[in-house]
């Protein structure tokens, strides 16, 4: 344990941030999730609502840190071609 009050303060804040990366990471995955269920199913409307859904969710991850930018255009250049397979 951290003798400082300084360095007291940043294990506090890192704990906090950690757990908001790890709920903000879940949600993610969630919103990926349910749009590979959308398109497994074969439903194109419901599947361009959740691409729609998870695409925004990308973009907010790679402006919050949680993803490198060309991490998040692979994940959204598959999720086009599998709904561009829908159609």
């Amino acid at each position: 344990m951290p003798n400082i009050k300084s360095a007291k303060k940043r294990v506090l804040v890192n704990g906090n941030k950690a757990a908001q990366n790890k709920a903000q990471r879940s949600a993610l995955k969630t919103t990926l999730k349910k749009f590979e269920a959308a398109v497994a199913e074969g439903n194109r409307s419901e599947a361009d609502c959740a691409y729609k859904v998870a695409v925004k969710a990308v973009d907010q991850a790679v402006t919050k840190g949680l993803l490198h930018r060309n991490n998040a255009a692979h994940k959204k250049s598959s999720m086009t071609l599998k709904l561009n397979k829908l159609a």
